[in-house]
């Protein structure tokens, strides 16, 4: 049943680990990086919401939830294998904004694809079952994110793929790594589509102990607007949490490549086609996927933690491990001891993945279950775009151009959010 997230993970972290170097191949400056990341947040603010409704309310011969992450899927193969090849196509457009033009279909189509997944093992699976089955689907996200973010080292290291390019053009280790991450994607997802069935709403119904309530009085739009105005305490405590810990996160992400190829391999600002570069960006890949598969590895420690220290505790110790890692990246000049931080970062990386999810449950109303997450992803998505208006022009007004003290940034912006998650109330 998960299985089709394994796929939507390589692409996902083909995207995170190399979407930065394309659009500086094209002729991104770094100080707009953070704009073109933008969609991300913003079609995930967008299109999440409305999949989901939608997704609770369509059903057809194949399902409900199917129809939506296979059109995703289809979707997403189409981005993956267009984003690098972007530089053909330039008698139409620049290759910049096609660049730009494939980030923004492969961030809304990973959120279609995303959103009915989530919803899938809910619905297929008891209470009882849940927590199995979601431990199941963070560990095929983790192996999806190694996957995809080594790719490209493995293809150039290891089996020959050229990972240098004529200027304005993505190497072929980078090309590759898309085409193979595009057929996985199908692949799994049709896996999925094929193997899983469905309950229809009135199997559904028939499961759940609790009766529906209908309130007239608001519906839709009006509805979640209500509920947003009435969150729980607890939920606009978390809130602060998640904007600390997402603005570091987007910086991380935008911001990485670019710093370790200035301050640790001494590439100067604007190269994006030397063999140097090519190095720095292959080994960004290498190291997403090392705190990609210690956030999967931690994952199942956390339950334990959490039981033995409390869940703000548990959450407050890994946002310190990962901001004390991210910060400590200055003070590294020697690549392979980026390994360290890794570490650190993937502990943040797995319990934000996870504990504000359990923190917050405990103070939710089970009828509003959905919708309350559904708003919670706004305190995921709003910092993004705020660090996506603003970040690049830190960078270059604040910090003379020099990406690294965004990660040192975004260190201290975890550490905040420890800070933060130890004030939260939840009875």
């Amino acid at each position: 049943m998960s299985l089709g997230f394994l796929g939507i993970q390589i692409g996902f972290a083909l995207q995170n680990g190399n979407a930065s170097r394309i659009l500086q191949t094209f002729g991104a400056d770094v100080e707009h990086l953070s704009l073109f990341w933008l969609a991300a947040p913003l079609t995930g603010m967008i299109v999440q919401p409305i999949i989901g409704y939608y997704s609770d309310r369509t059903w057809t011969k194949m399902g409900r939830r199917r129809p939506f992450f296979l059109t995703g899927a289809i979707l997403t193969s189409l981005a993956l294998v267009l984003m690098p090849n972007a530089a053909v196509l330039t008698t139409v457009l620049p290759p910049l904004m096609i660049g730009a033009g494939m980030l923004m279909i492969m961030d809304a189509s990973i959120n279609v694809t995303m959103e009915p997944f989530r919803a899938l093992v809910a619905d297929n699976l008891p209470n009882s079952q849940r927590s199995k089955g979601f431990s199941i689907q963070t560990f095929l996200i983790g192996i999806g994110a190694v996957a995809g973010s080594w790719l490209p080292y493995i293809l150039a290291e290891f089996l020959g793929a050229s990972k240098i390019a004529e200027k304005g053009h993505v190497p072929e280790n980078v090309i590759f790594s898309f085409y193979i991450g595009a057929t996985v994607l199908i692949l799994t997802i049709m896996w999925t589509v094929i193997r899983t069935r469905e309950y229809s709403p009135d199997e559904l119904s028939s499961f759940s102990s609790e009766k529906e309530t209908s309130e007239k009085a608001l519906k839709g739009l009006a509805s979640i607007i209500s509920d947003f105005k009435n969150m729980p305490k607890a939920m606009k405590q978390l809130g602060l949490v998640q904007f600390f810990s997402w603005f570091a996160l987007f910086s991380m992400w935008v911001f990485t490549t670019p710093a370790v190829a200035e301050h640790i391999y001494g590439i100067k600002q604007g190269d994006s086609s030397s063999t140097s570069f090519a190095d720095a960006a292959n080994w960004i890949g290498v190291l997403f996927g090392i705190y990609n598969a210690v956030s999967a590895i931690y994952a199942l420690a956390l339950p334990v933690l959490a039981k033995r220290y409390g869940q703000q505790k548990t959450h407050a110790i890994s946002l310190v491990c990962g901001g004390v890692s991210l910060m400590s990246v200055f003070f590294i000049s020697n690549a392979y001891f980026l390994i360290l931080p890794m570490v650190g970062i993937g502990m943040a990386w797995g319990s934000i993945l996870s504990m504000p999810y359990a923190i917050l449950s405990a103070s939710l109303p089970a009828r509003k279950m959905g919708v309350y997450m559904g708003i919670f992803n706004f305190f995921i998505t709003f910092p993004q775009i705020i660090n996506g208006l603003l970040g690049g022009y830190m960078v270059k007004y604040i910090f003379g151009g020099q990406a690294i003290y965004a990660l040192v940034l975004a260190g201290a912006f975890l550490l905040f959010a420890a800070i933060a998650v130890l004030k939260v109330k939840t009875n």
